[in-house]
């Protein structure tokens, strides 16, 4: 018998049929999954060879498998490029690789964010979420001492949902820590002076 990853049987098990329920799917094709997750970040202009390997380096721990590098395809005098520079780090994770690295972020890496109050609940209009993370050490696969310079991550998770609460319930039900909205009573009140 093959690995199941403990996120994935979560889905098959509970949350396909808690969709089913609340939302009347008639088909268990039609219940939105997860197809890829998308991790991305930019690299200097001016940087060198080095920190170039050290982002990659810690790219491919966080994500598991390699990155490709992204190069530059003309040259922009205002932004310092030249053709073919390197200008970014991407990985793109699918199967077993992108449902632990799921687990990882919603278990491990979202709780350790100091004063974490919860992510934003906005989707891009196509039930897919995207994800900033300011700084990647978050991950426990990063070592604080190797890490000269702190970099952001761009995280987007790509599901089948067709609209925005689909998609929201869908990683509602996987853990997602959404941010609550604050009721209008809860907010200061301001005088005029």
């Amino acid at each position: 018998m093959s690995y199941v990853p403990s996120l994935k049987k979560l889905y098959l098990e509970q949350i396909v049929p808690e969709l089913v329920k609340s939302r009347g799917y008639k088909n268990k094709h039609e219940v939105p999954k997860l197809v890829k997750i998308n991790l991305n970040t930019g690299i200097d202009a001016d940087a060198d060879k080095n920190q170039i390997a050290d982002i990659a380096r810690d790219m491919a721990l966080i994500a598991g498998q390699k990155p490709i590098l992204n190069r530059s395809r003309k040259a922009i005098a205002n932004f310092k490029l030249k053709p073919n520079q390197v200008v970014g780090c991407s990985v793109t994770l699918r199967g077993p690789a992108m449902w632990e690295f799921f687990y990882r972020l919603l278990a491990v890496a979202l709780p350790t964010i100091r004063d974490f109050r919860g992510v934003p609940s906005k989707l891009d209009g196509q039930g897919n979420y995207n994800l900033g993370v300011t700084d990647f050490s978050i991950f426990p696969e990063i070592t604080v001492e190797n890490v000269k310079k702190t970099m952001g991550l761009d995280i987007t998770i790509v599901t089948t949902a067709l609209t925005d609460d689909e998609g929201r319930e869908l990683l509602k039900l996987f853990g997602m820590p959404f941010r609550r909205a604050e009721p209008p009573s809860a907010q200061p009140k301001t005088h005029a002076a």
